[in-house]
C-alpha cells in the first residue's frame, strides 16, 4: 500500500484518554447516578421502553474493576453518513475489549445496518485494524441508512447474533441510529436474548447535542476543515477585491455548523435558520439583510465579501415552508404523472398558477427562475420536496442582484456586483480526525466497551468536560431513552431523539450576534488555516469556538 508521510504519521499517533481510563481496564469502576426520565412524553416513552427506561446515568472512575469476568464477542456497525473519528471509534472498543481479554473478538458488519441483517461480517485483527488507526472515513466497513426498526429486522439480528455468539451490538450513529440502537435494545431486553445495545454519538451536523451529549463526534473536524476553506476565500476576497462568495455549508435543519465557522472566520454575514424562523423573516427580509452589507462595504471596503449560507435556511422561512407544502399537496398521487407529461414551462408554470394559492404563488414568482425548476426535480421517496437539493446560496445571491440592479436605477447604489457560489459538505465528512476528534472518539469506543463489560444495554457512550484537556474528561454513560420525545413521523407517533438546534440565548449565538454588524461592514476576517496535528496543545488540541464559548 502507498501511504502518504501523513498517513504512516497519524497511524502512529497515540489518541489521548480521558484520566479515569488510562490505567488499564482492572483499575475502572462504575458510579451510578441518579435514575432518568425522557425529555417529554414520559408516560408514553415508558410504555415502549418497559425493560430500558429510567434507568442510572453512569460514571466510570479509578478503583477496582468489579464486572464479571466473561467472554465478550462484540459487534460493531456505521451507521449514516461519513464522520472524522469513526474509525477511531471501532479502534478504541477494540483495544479496550483486547486489553481485558485478548480472546475477546469484534465483528464489523459491513454497509452498515443491513450487514447486521445479511450477516456481511469481517473479524477484526491488529494488522488489518492497525491501518485505520487516526484515520478519516468509514472505509473500514462502510456504512448504510437501513433503518432498523420491524420485528421482522429484529428476529433476523437476533439470529445473526446467536449464530456468532455475540454478546454486545456497538450502533455508531445519529440521532435516528441511536434511536435505533435504543428500540433494539428493548427487543433484545424483552426477549432475553442476552445482546446488549450500546450506541456513540455521531454527526457533523452537531444537532444531537444535549446537556450530557457536549458535542457529537466529527463536528470539530468538520467545522475547522470548513473553515479552513472559508478563511481561503476570504484571503482570495480581500485581495481580488471584486466578488461577493456565497457559501453553503452542510448542516441538515440546524445551523450549528454554520455559527461554529461563522466564529471561526468572521465573515460579512451568516444567516442563522433558527433566528429566521424565530424572528418570522421572508426570502425578501433576508435578501435585504445581505444587500445592506454590500451596499455599505461597497462605501468603504470595496465591491467583495462573504456570506455563509446553511444547509436547511430555506426550512425555517414561514412562507418558503408554506409554499413547499403546497407545492408537495399539488403532486401528491396522480398529479405528478400530469405535470412530468407537460412539455414547456408555460404549461407548467400554468398548472402550478392553477394549484397555489396566491399566498405561496407570490413566493414563487419572487424565485429566481432556477430556483422554481429545482422545486420540481427529483422528489424524495415519500413524494416531497428534496429541500436540500435546492442551490439556496444561488437563490440568495439573485435575489441580491435583483435588488441591487434596482436601487442602482433609483441612483442609490454606485457599486458592482459579482457572485461565486460554493458548497462545502463532503468536503468535511472524511477529513483526517483532528486531535480533539481523534482523542474523543478513540475514548468513546473505549468507553462503550466498559458499559458492555458492566452489563448495560439501551444506553450511550457518553464523554463530556470536552472543553477541558483529556486528562480532565469524563467518562460514562447515559439511558438513550433519557434523550426521546413523541414525535409524527409518517402519520404515527415515534419515539424519536430530540434534535438540537441552536440556542438564540445561547453564549454561542450571543457572542456572535454581539458582533455581526461590524462584521457586516468591515473586513474583519479571520484565517484559521489548516488542521494542526503536530505542535503546541494551544494550537492541536483546540476545541470548537461553540464548546469553548457554551463551557467558558
Amino acid at each position: 500500500m502507498n501511504l502518504s508521510p501523513l498517513q504512516k504519521a497519524r497511524y502512529e499517533y497515540t489518541p489521548k484518554l480521558p484520566g479515569m481510563l488510562r490505567n488499564g481496564i482492572a483499575d475502572i469502576c462504575v458510579k451510578e447516578g441518579a435514575p432518568t426520565q425522557s425529555v417529554a412524553d414520559q408516560e408514553q416513552i415508558k410504555a415502549l421502553f418497559p425493560n430500558t427506561y429510567g434507568k442510572k446515568e453512569v460514571t466510570f472512575e479509578k478503583g477496582q474493576n468489579t464486572s464479571v469476568a466473561k467472554k465478550q464477542i462484540v459487534g460493531v456497525i456505521l451507521s449514516g453518513g461519513q464522520a472524522p473519528g469513526g474509525h477511531n471509534v471501532i479502534c478504541g472498543l477494540y483495544d479496550a475489549l483486547k486489553a481485558t481479554n485478548k480472546d475477546n473478538v469484534l465483528i464489523g458488519f459491513k454497509g452498515g445496518p443491513s450487514g447486521l441483517i445479511d450477516d456481511k461480517y469481517i473479524i477484526f485483527e491488529d494488522a488489518f485494524i492497525n491501518e485505520y488507526r487516526n484515520t478519516g472515513g468509514f472505509d473500514i466497513i462502510g456504512s448504510g441508512r437501513t433503518k432498523l426498526e420491524t420485528e421482522e429486522q429484529f428476529a433476523v439480528v437476533t439470529d445473526v447474533c446467536k449464530k456468532h455468539g455475540v454478546t454486545a451490538i456497538v450502533i455508531i450513529g445519529g440521532d435516528d441510529s441511536n434511536t435505533n440502537a435504543a428500540v433494539l435494545a428493548e427487543y433484545m431486553a424483552a426477549h432475553d436474548t442476552g445482546v446488549q445495545v450500546i450506541g456513540c454519538p455521531k454527526t457533523i451536523d452537531g444537532d444531537l447535542k444535549n446537556d450530557d451529549i457536549e458535542c457529537s463526534f466529527g463536528f470539530d473536524t468538520a467545522t475547522k476543515t470548513y473553515s479552513e476553506l472559508i478563511g481561503n476565500i476570504e484571503r482570495d476576497a480581500n485581495s481580488a477585491k471584486k466578488y461577493w462568495h456565497f457559501v453553503k455549508v452542510m448542516g441538515r435543519s440546524a445551523s450549528h455548523v454554520a455559527l461554529e465557522c461563522a466564529l471561526e472566520t468572521q465573515p460579512n454575514i451568516c444567516l442563522i435558520g433558527e433566528e429566521v424562523a424565530e424572528k418570522k423573516m421572508s426570502l425578501s427580509q433576508i435578501a435585504d439583510q445581505i444587500v445592506d452589507s454590500v451596499v455599505k462595504r461597497s462605501e468603504t471596503a470595496g465591491n467583495f465579501g462573504v456570506a455563509i449560507i446553511p444547509e436547511g435556511i430555506v426550512e425555517f422561512v414561514p412562507e418558503f415552508s408554506m409554499l413547499i407544502k403546497e407545492i408537495n399537496e399539488l403532486l401528491a398521487g396522480e398529479n405528478t404523472a400530469k405535470f412530468n407529461a407537460l412539455e414547456s414551462w408555460e404549461e407548467k408554470y400554468d398548472f402550478i398558477k392553477k394549484g397555489l394559492s396566491q399566498e405561496a404563488l407570490a413566493v414563487f414568482d419572487v424565485l429566481p427562475h432556477a430556483i422554481q425548476l429545482q422545486l420540481f426535480l427529483e422528489r424524495d421517496p415519500h413524494g416531497n420536496v428534496q429541500v436540500s437539493l435546492i442551490e439556496s446560496e444561488k437563490l440568495f445571491s439573485e435575489m441580491v442582484k435583483e435588488k441591487l440592479a434596482k436601487l442602482t436605477a433609483e441612483g442609490k447604489y454606485k457599486g458592482k456586483f459579482s457572485a461565486q457560489h460554493h458548497f462545502f459538505g463532503y468536503e468535511g465528512r472524511c477529513a483526517f480526525p483532528s486531535n480533539f476528534d481523534a482523542d474523543y472518539c478513540y475514548s468513546l469506543g473505549y468507553n462503550a466497551f466498559m458499559l458492555i463489560q458492566y452489563g448495560y444495554t439501551g444506553y450511550l457512550s457518553k464523554v463530556s468536560n470536552l472543553s477541558k484537556p483529556a486528562e480532565e474528561w469524563v467518562a460514562g454513560g447515559m439511558p438513550i431513552s433519557k434523550m426521546f420525545n413523541m414525535e409524527r413521523r409518517n402519520g404515527k407517533d415515534k419515539p424519536v431523539i430530540r434534535k438540537a438546534l441552536v440556542e438564540l440565548d445561547g453564549k454561542p449565538f450571543k457572542y456572535f450576534e454581539a458582533h455581526r454588524e461590524a462584521w457586516a461592514v468591515e473586513t474583519a476576517y479571520t484565517y484559521p488555516g489548516a488542521i494542526q496535528y503536530y505542535g503546541p496543545a494551544e494550537v492541536c488540541d483546540l476545541t470548537t469556538r461553540t464548546l469553548a464559548l457554551e463551557k467558558g
